[in-house]
């Protein structure tokens, strides 16, 4: 069935897709473990020193509670979805978090940092957590974990694992067009190189740790952002199609690189995560997807806000979010982040749903 042709009810039918293959999959995968950037932080930043935060309202209105957990949008995000169609944990914690421990984390966790990137200069800018610093809290938990499970179930959940990397829409975004620094050093062709190896070098470091299970995730369509489309007045707030098409020249970079890791590496199953196009239909297309509002966001005024400037102090935070692709300027609402979840269940990580 072609999407145009589907009821606004698609959300709906999704979530049926989602409980589905949470019936299907019987917990073949042990635990989820997840690396990366704000779309995969479930509350790290709560626990660093740093403005990149959102552990209040309105963020996590919708979150179980309505209560802010850290996550940068009205209530789950992918990861947790993702989780849920595993038949795992239906919200995956945060690492940092000290009201969680190692039976919690046992079958599923996030290292994950907000405004962090490939590059480590992009983590400096609001002094988060580094992709390196983020691999040596997943060392320690290799440890927590032996000690829990012992070695030989820790091996188990180790190896079998499905692990989770959404991260680099900050590299470009938050570092290369927005400070001085990388940009006088490479062209935008070299940075994109610049950053594959950084994930080449990432991918092979777990893999050595007793990682065979592995998503790497591409960019989104960064010119649809709210934050972008705001800027472009000469552009009449449409999307930036720069910044498009630089995504999805950097997701064919990582797409390559899943493949050449896969023949370089015995016993590495790894795919490519692709929210790009997912996301732009919904964009592009959102009545289909049951949704009204995409050039703004659901918070304050929807333009410029993410992290403090979407306060709950501010009377502009729209009522209803399902009816906004954006939470913030820069973040999916939780209803976009099922429907991405659902997608790369299904067309990404459904080899894993039966391995």
């Amino acid at each position: 069935m072609e999407l145009k042709q589907m009821a606004p009810s698609i959300h709906i039918l999704w979530l049926l897709s989602i409980q589905f293959l949470v019936l299907v999959n019987g917990g073949k995968i042990p635990a989820i473990i997840v690396f990366g950037d704000s779309s995969v932080d479930s509350g790290n930043n709560n626990y660093i020193p740093t403005v990149a935060r959102s552990n209040f309202q309105p963020y996590g209105r919708d979150f179980n509670g309505g209560r802010p957990t850290g996550r940068f949008s009205n209530g789950k995000i992918t990861t947790d979805f993702i989780s849920d169609a595993f038949s795992l944990k239906p919200a995956i914690p945060a690492y940092l978090d000290p009201s969680y421990s190692i039976s919690d984390f046992a079958t599923g966790v996030t290292f994950a940092s907000a405004a962090t990137g490939y590059d480590n200069a992009t983590s400096n800018v609001l002094s988060v957590i580094p992709l390196w610093k983020q691999l040596e809290y997943y060392k320690n938990y290799q440890k927590k974990l032996r000690a829990y499970l012992g070695d030989r179930k820790a091996n188990g959940v180790i190896s079998g694992a499905l692990y989770l990397i959404s991260v680099g829409t900050n590299d470009f975004l938050e570092n290369y067009y927005a400070i001085p620094g990388r940009s006088s050093e490479y062209t935008i062709e070299e940075y994109e190189n610049f950053l594959v190896g950084i994930a080449a070098s990432f991918t092979e470091k777990l893999y050595e740790l007793g990682a065979r299970k592995i998503s790497l995730g591409g960019l989104p369509p960064m010119g649809c952002m709210p934050l972008e489309r705001t800027g472009n007045l000469m552009g009449g707030s449409e999307c930036v199609d720069s910044f498009n098409n630089l995504a999805a020249d950097f997701n064919g970079k990582l797409n390559a690189l899943v493949i050449k890791q896969n023949k370089k590496f015995h016993g590495m199953q790894m795919v490519f995560s692709d929210p790009y196009g997912i996301l732009l239909k919904m964009i592009q297309k959102p009545a289909v997807y049951g949704f009204e509002v995409t050039a703004v966001a659901c918070c304050a005024t929807g333009m410029f806000e993410m992290g403090y400037a979407c306060s709950r102090r501010n009377p502009f935070t729209c009522s209803n979010a399902d009816k906004f692709v954006f939470w913030d300027s820069f973040h999916p609402t939780q209803k976009t982040c099922s429907i991405i979840a659902t997608y790369i269940v299904q067309n990404a990580l459904a080899k894993f749903l039966s391995h």
